[in-house]
């Protein structure tokens, strides 16, 4: 079942949200002749992961996974409600849709009769579902901290334990003030499965940012959990990820000005998370390496400028706040609160970049990675202009 499951995980990363229908078909098929034959195959831990890679070539894709999603149910299996709501919150990640959120809040407020063999771990992926529709834009991620701030006070274990992943996902390097705050509060929980989630969330919310704050509450909860390995464990490797490429990485699915979600950043984020949901059977026993599916999302946070023959070209550049301008007349100010820097520049979260001087042109309208320059042919220096 690993093999099986890591295989499909496998396709599912390489053709993430291209609602490849063959594909789609054969996991299902797969699910199927194992819920017929042996359905203990199917409560194999692995399965999660056949379910993720189900659920990834649907990302982005809405609507496009109605008929899988209903082929689903005829699954008699625990994992059938599992892979539905897998499905259904990756063709919907990133695009802020309310019912949808609201549907995922149905999800976790259901009572699971585990006596009888009910299953709830499908409620966690539910809570993460609510984080990946709502990461889109910034008022339904605002609004959705909210939410999780109930499903903390007033959910079952399962829930409990997902909401700081959730978190985690919603923010990935963007170290906010009071989610940074609200994460150090339940790096203290009882339950030491909500604190070693929180821990490595403060890991994927500053990952790559040197953030000083969370950096020193990080060193005190090494020393408060010294005692426990697991914990520890999890306090290094969160570390390890706010120090990211010495603060030049980001793990961010958004580029582009924030506008495009990369889907191969969301593969990343959303497998090492989905290991977490029960990381005492995975990056806690021998499978430590599910870390490593955390590079897809990586990309670099700085911002180089090029010449037309691709070679380094040293410009004056101006970082700011970027400032939302659609729609305003005339030719507004697109940051606020600049300084001027020689390129190559480090951009934060929130911060845009823009030529100094009009002396060169870039072929990009966002400046961001790679940026290639060319002479402005109209350009002339007003430091050597002749009276």
């Amino acid at each position: 079942m690993e093999l099986c499951s890591l295989a499909a995980l496998s396709v599912g990363f390489t053709f993430v949200g291209s609602c490849n229908g063959d594909i789609a078909t054969t996991i299902v098929q797969a699910l199927m002749e194992r819920a017929e034959a042996d359905p203990n195959q199917l409560d194999d831990k692995f399965t999660r992961f056949m379910l993720l890679g189900l659920g990834l070539l649907f990302v982005g894709g809405q609507d496009k996974s109605d008929v899988i999603i209903e082929t689903l149910k005829i699954i008699q299996h625990p994992c059938s409600k599992q892979a539905q709501v897998i499905v259904e919150m990756c063709s919907f990640a990133g695009t802020s849709n309310v019912l949808n959120v609201q549907g995922m809040l149905h999800y976790c407020t259901e009572v699971v009769d585990k006596e009888n063999g009910g299953d709830d771990i499908y409620q966690a992926y539910a809570v993460m579902g609510i984080a990946l529709t709502a990461m889109g834009e910034d008022v339904g991620a605002e609004m959705s901290l909210r939410t999780f701030s109930n499903l903390m006070h007033y959910g079952e274990p399962t829930v409990r334990r997902s909401v700081p992943l959730a978190l985690a996902l919603l923010s990935a390097s963007n170290p906010q003030v009071g989610l940074i705050d609200t994460l150090s509060k339940y790096s203290h929980d009882s339950d030491i499965g909500v604190a070693m989630n929180a821990i490595l969330a403060m890991g994927f919310v500053g990952a790559g940012t040197n953030n000083a704050r969370l950096a020193q509450m990080l060193r005190q909860l090494a020393v408060y959990y010294h005692r426990e390995p697991d914990a520890l464990f999890i306090v290094r490797v969160a570390q390890g990820l706010l120090h990211m490429g010495k603060g030049t990485i980001g793990i961010n699915p958004f580029y582009a000005d924030r506008t495009i979600m990369s889907k191969n950043a969301i593969t990343g984020l959303l497998a090492t998370l989905l290991a977490f949901s029960d990381a005492k059977s995975f990056i806690l026993s021998d499978s430590h390496w599910m870390l490593f599916w955390l590079v897809t999302a990586m990309q670099p946070r700085f911002m180089m400028t090029l010449d037309e023959k691709l070679e380094m070209l040293p410009v004056t550049v101006r970082v700011g706040q970027a400032v939302d301008v659609v729609g305003q007349a005339g030719k507004p100010r697109t940051i606020s609160g600049f300084q001027t820097h020689l390129s190559p520049v480090r951009l934060g979260y929130g911060d845009r970049a823009e030529l100094g001087t009009e002396e060169y042109l870039s072929f990009a309208s966002i400046l961001e990675g790679l940026v290639i320059l060319t002479k402005n042919p109209g350009y002339e220096d007003e430091s050597k202009m002749e009276l």
